[in-house]
């Protein structure tokens, strides 16, 4: 879920919509659809909630902007308010979402796309929409398992499709964090944008990083999960 400066004042204007999917697409992990009513760039957010008493939660968009529906990827934390309830809603039951927003965007220029765990749901709608030529995607997570589409992923975009895993192996992933494989790079790309999504520690960690080898701050945005 992401949480950034922009978001804090938004007007919320809650609709009702219809569930028509929810997958667990790893252990503790869902993707939840509803049908599309409202045109989005990816990169946008959409607020949430089961009940308007309760203060919505901000997801990043997860499907392209020529989906027939909207989805959002989130994992559930038990001590959450609201995602465990998320998690168990099924199609034909109805939660309250507002209109996408945000200014997370990306275009046809080249970029380099790092994120973390869910993190990665921004840059897969921007990879559904068609805007994942000239990108480098890089995806840091802990298990073998939460590299979340990853044969669509790996089809696609081939070697610019980068998996990092700092607690499993295997013989197509690099065996480290995110800023592990940074830092072993021999060079940075310095005249494109690099595009951050996860949560605070590796965002400031990685833009730290970058910062030293010589990428501009105005380069680098960034989408913060908590």
């Amino acid at each position: 879920m992401p949480k950034a400066e922009e978001y804090k004042n938004k007007p919320i204007e809650l609709s009702e919509v219809t569930i028509t999917q929810n997958q667990e697409i790893s252990p503790e992990v869902h993707l939840i659809s509803w049908k599309r009513t409202h045109d989005f760039v990816p990169g946008q957010v959409v607020k949430i909630t089961l009940d308007p008493a309760v203060p919505p939660r901000i997801y990043s968009v997860c499907s392209g902007n020529d989906d027939q529906e909207i989805s959002v990827l989130f994992n559930v934390k038990e001590d959450g308010i609201l995602t465990p309830r998320l998690s168990d809603v099924i199609p034909g039951m109805k939660i309250l979402v507002t209109k996408p927003y945000g200014s997370f965007k990306d275009g046809k220029k080249p970029a380099w796309w790092i994120a973390t765990g869910t993190g990665i749901a921004p840059f897969y709608s921007m990879f559904r929409s068609g805007i994942s030529e000239n990108k480098t995607l890089i995806h840091g997570v802990r298990h073998l398992n939460q590299f979340y589409f990853e044969d669509e992923l790996e089809w696609a975009m081939g070697a610019r499709y980068i998996r990092c895993c700092s607690q499993e192996q295997s013989c197509d992933t690099f065996p480290g964090r995110v800023t592990k494989y940074l830092e072993e790079l021999n060079e940075l790309p310095t005249n494109i944008n690099y595009y951050l999504c996860g949560k605070a520690l590796m965002v400031v960690e990685v833009r730290d990083l970058l910062i030293s080898r010589g990428i501009p701050y105005e380069n680098i945005l960034a989408e913060i999960y908590f």
